[in-house]
């Protein structure tokens, strides 16, 4: 016989034991021959060797989970410890390499497409990611996923999450409020993707403590980026000095995805995209991945893909009539025979 005692300081032992033990029974069905007692945060283990290593490493991978995420439901709690019944199979098909990171109450934030799975699997292996693609193909929530993930698993020390804060259509001087208020619309989609990865009182902390930073990309002129997640977001808004810019903040310790759609350049029409240029002339630098998503990519409504098919569809035929109006305008004009 062995004997081991796990302790639970680490976790809220509620979480991990479940609303009347329900947990803690679900672990006792899935380790039968093992005496288990719970006392206060400790975990008393007592049978054969083989059993008692097995239900150890088991509850050191529930106890993990919880240390990064504080919730896990009770059938995720049965898919960690391998319990064939539970919805979905065992614990090896639910820790899939699509899964980037748990958010509040035990959601699931996966990379659902090829090419977002492309970009977690870039980010492991390249410092600069260029993600670009049409609206509603996930670029930003799925960097934002990624930078949480490296934040939870202590790669970073912070996440930067920037944009230019550039007027589509729109005047921010109308706008009620100080510089922060009238900003804030324009990073709205930055905080909805971090509500749905933190829970909301660890984001507050983040927030006030400045380990998860958000502001207009004018801001980051003059500083190093080192230790840190950093995400420009809407880059195709950026002019080739305000990209060169960003690209020459990032300090040697530093990760950074650059996201952008270059059918939605708000620049004012005398400029042209910065992200355009970056996006070919760094494209072969080692440690520098290119991503390009697309329609299939598109994660929200079923009628997005045929919005941007049709969109894209119009501008091909203004450019082949762009083109011709070309054509036709440098053609020689035919000279008449003399009388």
């Amino acid at each position: 016989m062995t004997e081991a005692i796990i302790n639970l300081e680490t976790v809220n032992p509620i979480e991990f034991f479940g609303i009347n033990n329900s947990k803690f029974e679900i672990l006792k069905r899935r380790f039968p021959l093992l005496k288990l007692l719970s006392r206060g945060t400790q975990i008393k283990i007592s049978g054969q060797p083989d059993e008692v290593n097995a239900a150890q490493a088991k509850i050191g991978q529930v106890i993990q989970f919880l240390e990064r995420n504080g919730h896990m439901s009770e059938n995720y709690f049965s898919k960690i410890l391998g319990d064939e019944e539970s919805e979905g199979g065992p614990a090896e098909e639910v820790v899939a390499n699509d899964i980037l990171v748990f958010g509040p109450n035990g959601k699931v934030v996966r990379a659902k497409t090829a090419n977002q799975k492309l970009m977690a699997a870039a980010s492991e292996k390249n410092d600069i990611i260029f993600a670009i693609g049409p609206a509603g193909t996930g670029k930003t929530y799925t960097a934002v996923a990624l930078a949480v993930r490296a934040l939870k698993n202590k790669a970073v020390r912070k996440i930067i999450l920037t944009r230019p804060a550039v007027e589509a259509g729109e005047n921010l001087g109308f706008l009620p409020g100080d510089l922060k208020e009238k900003i804030d619309p324009y990073l709205r989609p930055l905080y909805d993707a971090l509500d749905d990865m933190i829970p909301s009182d660890k984001l507050n902390y983040y927030m006030t403590n400045r380990i998860i930073e958000i502001a207009p990309l004018a801001y980051m002129r003059g500083r190093t980026l080192d230790n840190a997640f950093i995400i420009l977001d809407e880059a195709q808004n950026t002019t080739d000095l305000q990209i060169k810019m960003f690209l020459t903040r990032i300090g040697p310790s530093a990760k950074a995805v650059i996201t952008g759609d270059m059918t939605q350049v708000d620049l004012p029409k005398n400029q042209k995209s910065g992200l355009i240029k970056a996006s070919k002339i760094l494209r072969n630098i080692d440690g520098i991945a290119y991503i390009q998503l697309d329609e299939a990519d598109v994660v929200r409504h079923r009628l997005v893909k045929a919005i941007i098919r049709a969109y894209d569809k119009a501008q091909e035929q203004e450019d082949e009539a762009e083109e011709k109006r070309k054509n036709h305008k440098f053609e020689p004009t035919p000279q008449q025979d003399k009388p």
